[in-house]
């Protein structure tokens, strides 16, 4: 679905990504794992469009997509999150995903004066599509609330939730674990595994929580000072010595021993 081809980027003469290649299979959950500073979020900016690479190639579903813009590949069928959530925050939980479908009728204002009745349809279709997210999110409760005001891990579940307004072929989810605690990880992680299993939807998570990836993911990447360092099953990474001893030490190990097979 989505394949990175020897993907580079220089800030002034630093290269931070270096020569990045592989690729996420369509439909499953795959993970990018790697110490700070190793060029993983850089890599999401180049792949989401907020930043062009210096080399290299990205295909979506077999198109060529180097260099489109983020609005251009939402058409495309690609979307992310961010480490820190975007919310509105003078918007309520529910305008947020609300105003997430693309070419809504309402948008065009000679069809908002000549054709008020679409537009009012539409916004109904919009809205039941809403509240049905809010509830797969558990957060139904806070529809009128502003998004200012919700807690961080209720935005991080806002920010997936925007995602499901979308008929995206890809999801980008840059730490969606990040500072959340664990009654709302676990939530988050079941709307992550249905929307995979029931959707069909393909994912490429980056996380630093490693119980949370080797639960998740079907496969993973590990990238260290720019580059691929290994990439396969957790097994595999876990028996791979360099992620091991030079840049993740035990935590790999531990974190496939730690976690169970059940879903979250």
């Amino acid at each position: 679905m989505l394949h990175i081809e020897n993907i580079s980027k220089n800030f002034s003469g630093v290269r931070a990504v270096d020569g990045c290649s592989f690729g996420v299979e369509a439909g499953k959950i795959t993970g990018l794992i790697g110490p700070n500073g190793a060029g993983k979020t850089t890599l999401f900016n180049i792949i989401a469009g907020f930043i062009k690479p210096t080399g290299g190639r990205i295909a979506l579903d077999n198109r060529n997509v180097t260099g489109l813009p983020p609005h251009q590949l939402f058409h495309h069928g690609l979307v992310r999150t961010f480490q820190i959530p975007r919310e509105f925050g003078r918007m309520t939980v529910l305008e947020n995903l609300m105003l997430v479908p693309s070419n809504q009728v309402g948008e065009n204002l000679l069809t908002s004066w000549f054709r008020w009745g679409r537009v009012g349809d539409r916004e109904i279709e919009v809205r039941d599509k809403a509240e049905e997210v809010l509830d797969c999110l558990h957060l139904s409760h806070l529809r009128h609330e502003l998004a200012s005001d919700l807690s961080g891990g209720q935005k991080k579940l806002l920010e997936l939730g925007r995602t499901m307004m979308t008929d995206a072929k890809v999801v980008l989810l840059d730490e969606p674990g990040a500072g959340v605690n664990r009654t709302l990880l676990g939530r988050l992680a079941e709307v992550i595994i249905q929307q995979n299993a029931e959707q069909g939807r393909t994912f490429c998570i980056i996380d630093h929580d490693l119980e949370l990836v080797a639960r998740l993911c079907d496969r993973v990447v590990v990238m260290a000072e720019g580059k691929v360092l290994c990439q396969g099953s957790m097994d595999d990474v876990r028996q791979n010595p360099q992620v091991q001893e030079a840049y993740l030490g035990t935590k790999v190990q531990a974190a496939v021993e730690t976690s169970s097979p059940e879903p979250l």
